[in-house]
């Protein structure tokens, strides 16, 4: 059975779902190239999307550079985290910068992310029912165990609680991707790119509504191995350099060493047990993940509840109209009173919604209202104007 068919997910994670755990300290270089001497036999979008579904990923090992140049204003001093003597995510590099990490997977029960800065490394590696969190600036790690009761459903266990129209085959699954991209998406393919050296097809999706901000998205598959090894993202007026991408710089599809993934804490290193928190992302869990519809609103458990967010429009058009927690707005720290700094400093918007202020970006524009609202949407300031002014926006 193949690891992609029992955790589809992963088929994408390499390397679209890293950069939640992105850190500073590296640079990119150049690794798409196109020329007559790379081509592939052509292949279909359906093809494509089949082709990932049913790879077999025995193992992988390389190094992911993330970068953004998405126009924002700069963040002030200690905003964004990652600051000296932390080994927090950057965010101000992450908006607007490079970073750098190295990566291997051998499986569904070893992996490693070597997240790797100029003032220390941070790792995360699992191995079996052991994880590991590894700050070496600090000397500290954090032990999980997974415990029995945690374990893994037997492979041959049926599925409970799915639909019972669930695609039946990986063609299905491709024909329906496609069926619910089409009224919005225009799909093409490239078989022409050289990613990280290695010759690569593209999926390219453009918006059909020329509204958005986003011009184009890009996903290069592995003509081999045909596993996802770059995104990049393109910002309308923009088609030569991409506003946010990530991907592989050097890619081996080579099973990694078993002591790769084999940690043990150095001498003196700070060692804290930490509890397992398997099922809290689950739907409706805190902090756990929901579909969130177009025109549903969405409110919070209890006696008090109040409107949380909606979606207005669809597509690469849709906005998110959601609402800051009361004290949001409350400095409470000198972090938090740099945003309040931050804020001052975007333009000011008046209508009918109220009163707020606009960040705007090549691939996306935020509006900020006084009463705590927020809309963000992959369109332009006048077009959050106007879903401001939409009745469901209000949120009651």
């Amino acid at each position: 059975m193949s690891v992609l068919t029992s955790r589809p997910v992963l088929r994408w994670a390499l390397p679209a779902g890293l950069v939640a755990v992105v850190l500073g300290g590296g640079a990119l270089v150049t690794t798409m190239q196109a020329s007559a001497d790379v081509r592939l036999p052509p292949r279909s979008a359906a093809q494509l999307l089949v082709d990932v579904q049913t790879a077999r990923l025995e193992g992988v090992s390389g190094t992911v550079v993330e970068r953004a140049d998405l126009g924002l204003i700069a963040l002030p001093p200690g905003i964004g985290g990652g600051a000296a003597g932390s080994s927090g995510i950057d965010l101000a590099s992450l908006i607007s910068g490079s970073n750098t990490m190295r990566v291997w997977y051998s499986g569904k029960d070893k992996a490693r992310v070597a997240l790797i800065r100029s003032n220390g490394e941070s790792d995360i590696v699992h191995n079996g029912t052991d994880t590991w969190l590894w700050n070496s600036r600090d000397n500290t790690a954090t032990h999980y165990q997974e415990s029995d009761k945690d374990a893994r459903p037997h492979p041959e266990a049926a599925p409970s609680g799915l639909p019972a129209d669930l695609p039946k085959t990986p063609q299905e699954a491709a024909d329906r991707v496609l069926a619910a991209l089409d009224p919005t998406t225009v799909v093409t393919t490239d078989s022409n790119a050289l990613v990280a050296k290695h010759k690569a097809y593209q999926l390219v999706l453009r918006p059909r509504d020329t509204a958005s901000l986003v011009a184009e998205v890009r996903i290069a598959i592995d003509g081999d191995a045909h596993v996802p090894i770059q995104l990049q993202v393109f910002a309308k007026g923009d088609p030569n350099k991409a506003a946010f991408e990530i991907g592989f710089t050097q890619v081996s599809f080579k099973r990694p060493d078993d002591g790769v993934f084999a940690f043990n804490p150095p001498p003196g290193a700070k060692v804290t047990e930490g509890s397992d928190k398997a099922g809290a992302d689950k739907a409706g869990a805190p902090g756990g993940t929901r579909e969130l519809k177009p025109g549903n609103v969405t409110k919070p458990a209890g006696p008090a509840a109040e409107p949380k967010s909606t979606v207005i429009g669809k597509g690469w058009t849709a906005v998110l109209v959601t609402r800051l927690p009361q004290d949001a707005n409350a400095p409470r720290d000198d972090r938090a009173a740099a945003m309040q700094g931050l804020l001052g400093r975007l333009p000011q918007v008046h209508g009918a919604f109220g009163t707020g202020r606009v960040l705007s970006a090549k691939l996306f524009t935020v509006l900020l209202l006084d009463d705590g609202r927020v809309l963000v949407g992959a369109v332009n300031q006048d077009a959050l104007i106007s879903a401001a002014s939409n009745p469901a926006a209000a949120l009651k």
